[in-house]
């Protein structure tokens, strides 16, 4: 479970909508979902709150439970289970390859080997490269959520085998805009396309000739924590949103004003809004992310007074934070008193091995 915060590691949450969308394809198949959402410490009425979220430890938590439980890497959604260790066994077979290429070629074989429903197969489109995902019955609705965690996990799987990181030129998605895409650029942070003829990840075509850098001692690492690897978005602390992010949490319990943020990263205040605007944000909105996020990981893992919790987060009694709060999620701090996320089995480290 994860604990109070510190400087160097502030809290993630996740929107509701990414919770809903892992646990499609149980529903889809008319099950309960109540003994998953209890093993990841979730409250079950968040599902009914659109602007909920959930740690990234819960999240990882659901994750794990719906693949131990179901004995299948894809959550249910495909026609028979991908059972527990298939993706472990892709990634192996992209690892022995010595381009990146080469890699791409020996995954999507290996991926074609273990499921019946889809391909997902190198592609090019003049300067790019990319990753397209097919499914072989195409007048079938499937989840938008198989569409997102495939793509997530392929471009993980590039960006590790390149050494930590591949650039995406863009991101396509073969389903229309969702109500929840505000909550993308968390997650594909590139450039993204809907109500394309398939979903796909592209990027620079001269990176295929890049040299596989994994081998399977650094394999087995990686699949330790996969789930965390592969499905939590990677917040990107090299652009000025994160720097600004990263010092905010770095003076708790001060909050700083926009000026003196200015000069932690050594521009003027003008500067500073322009590039939070051209990156999509505000420096009102990042401060209000953190204090949300920081708010749902203590009322999650602690037992902190809600006035106590005010005052860290910068408020000036606990009315002014519960009205704040349910701004953020459209709940009240109630919902989010839950226990923290069970103790699940690292169930895809451990089938590394296999």
């Amino acid at each position: 479970m994860t604990q109070h915060s510190t400087a160097t590691d502030a809290p993630v949450t996740i929107s509701i909508a990414f919770v809903q969308g892992m646990l499609a394809g149980v529903r889809e198949r008319g099950e309960a979902c109540e003994v998953y959402l209890q093993d990841a410490g979730i409250a079950a009425e968040l599902l009914d709150q659109p602007a909920g979220r959930v740690t990234a430890d819960q999240y990882i938590a659901l994750f794990r439970s719906l693949t131990h439980r179901r004995d299948d890497d894809l959550l249910g959604f495909l026609s028979r289970p991908l059972r527990r260790g298939s993706i472990a066994l892709v990634f192996r077979a992209a690892t022995s390859a010595t381009t990146i290429e080469m890699a791409m070629q020996r995954a999507a074989h290996t991926f074609g080997l273990l499921q019946d429903d889809l391909v997902v197969k190198p592609v090019r489109d003049g300067a790019l490269a990319g990753w397209a995902v097919q499914f072989c019955d195409a007048a079938r609705q499937w989840p938008a959520f198989l569409h997102e965690v495939l793509l997530r996990v392929f471009w993980r799987l590039l960006a590790w085998l390149a050494g930590g990181r591949l650039p995406v030129a863009r991101f396509d998605f073969a389903f229309d805009v969702p109500a929840y895409a505000g909550g993308y650029s968390a997650v594909f942070t590139a450039p993204l396309r809907f109500g394309q003829a398939q979903s796909a990840l592209w990027f620079d075509a001269e990176l295929m000739r890049l040299p596989v850098r994994r081998d399977n001692i650094a394999l087995r690492k990686f699949m330790a924590d996969a789930e965390a690897q592969v499905i939590v978005p990677r917040r990107e602390q090299e652009d000025v949103a994160g720097r600004i992010r990263q010092y905010l949490q770095r003076m708790q319990p001060a909050w700083p004003g926009l000026a003196s943020c200015s000069d932690a990263v050594h521009m003027s205040t003008s500067t500073l809004q322009r590039r939070l605007a051209q990156e999509g944000t505000s420096f009102q909105s990042l401060k209000d992310d953190l204090r949300r996020d920081l708010a749902i990981s203590r009322l999650i893992t602690s037992s902190v007074p809600l006035a106590t919790l005010a005052s860290e987060l910068g408020f000036a009694d606990s009315a002014a934070f519960q009205r704040a709060f349910k701004s953020w999620t459209g709940s009240a701090p109630g919902p989010y008193r839950r226990a923290g996320p069970a103790d699940m089995p690292a169930q895809v480290g451990n089938e590394s091995n296999r």
